[in-house]
Formats: C-alpha cells, structure tokens, sequence
C-alpha cells in the first residue's frame, strides 16, 4: 500500500499582504523554498519505506525515522504557522477575544503575562525552533512549548493551536538577526479567529 504524500499548502493570503510585518520576499522564500523542502522530504522518506517494504530490504529505521519526525514536524509547524497569520486588515493582530482570552486569563492571569511568557519562550529558544501555545487533550489546560527544531520537546496529548516559527529563514531577511523585533511584529498580524478555531475543535 503506498504512503499518501504531504503537499504544500496555499497561503491563505498574498505574498504582499502581511508588510511591512513580514515582506513579500521574505515569505516566498520562507514558503516556497523552506516548507517546500520540509514537504520534499519527508515524501522522499516516504518512497524509501515504501519500496523498501515491496521489496523486504532492511532499512536503518533509527534514522530514518529521526529524519522523518523532523522533515514531517517542519511541514506540520509551518502549514499552522502560515493558518495563524492574517493581515493586519483582514482581522490580524489586535488581542484574542471569547473562550480562548477567557482561558488565557484563567491560567495566566492576564493576556499580557501570556504575551509575555510566549515572547520569552520564543526569544529563548536555542538554535532554531519554535514557540507554540498547545491545550491538553486530556485537561483542556493551556500550555506554552519551546519546540527546538520541529520535534523535540513536544508535549504528548498537547494539540497546538497558536505557532511562532523562530529559524533565522523566517525573518532573516527583513530582521537580520533581530529575533526580538520579529517576535514584536508577530503580535500585529495573528490570527486569533484562527486560534479560537483550534481551540474549539478540542471541545467539539
């Protein structure tokens, strides 16, 4: 039986539409060429286990599997990552509003000590990874994770619902090595109807 494939996503807006936050060339980049890759490779992983398998060849499935988690995890991240931005005119930005800031109040104490944690985890991570918000499947409690590269220190049982890509190919070209002031534009074109979208599927 073949593997089905991972296909790259469309964005949800145009290339232009979230500048100056993040400019037109740095997203192409960033989607065409970096997810894109993410996508490619895990579909290559996916050929190799499947011929592999017709043909009962042994594999080295330690690292195969290693490199699948990651290339997957990179495609995963960033096709939420992409779904939680909107531009500033279409909604982007602003604060969260309904179960998700009621939530983010009850567990944090207020959206800026939210805010706050989330910037810092992003700013922090080491080498390239990401920041995510995530809710317990099993609690429904919310949850801040440093992700360093896509896949390690995930939390189990913890779908995410609000992702921050901080590699330097999100923002190197319109931030140089600003992490900061990238993390600062972030806030002004997420998506918060698209995070209470994830949240509410958790409860449904």
């Amino acid at each position: 039986m073949e593997q089905k494939k991972y296909t790259l996503p469309e964005l949800p807006y145009g290339y232009g539409e979230l500048a100056p936050f993040i400019s037109e060339e740095q997203l192409k980049l960033h989607h065409d060429k970096h997810h894109l890759a993410y996508v490619n490779g895990a579909n290559a992983i996916f050929d190799k286990l499947s011929a592999a398998r017709q043909t009962n060849a042994d594999l080295d499935l330690k690292a195969i599997l290693k490199e699948l988690s990651f290339h997957a995890g990179g495609h995963i991240l960033h096709s939420k990552f992409w779904q939680n931005l909107a531009p500033a005119r279409k909604g982007g930005g602003g604060e969260p509003s309904g179960r998700l800031m009621e939530k983010i109040k009850s567990e944090f104490g207020s959206y800026d000590r939210f805010k706050k944690e989330f910037s810092a985890a992003a700013l922090s991570v080491e080498g390239s990874g990401w920041a995510a918000l995530a809710c317990s499947a099993e609690s429904g409690g919310l949850a801040i994770m440093q992700i360093e590269k896509h896949n390690v220190n995930l939390f189990p049982e913890h779908k995410i619902i609000l992702a921050l890509d901080v590699w330097e190919h999100a923002y190197y070209l319109d931030y140089k090595n600003e992490r900061a002031k990238f993390i600062e534009a972030f806030w002004r074109i997420v998506n918060w109807a698209e995070v209470q979208k994830n949240l509410e599927q958790i409860y449904q």
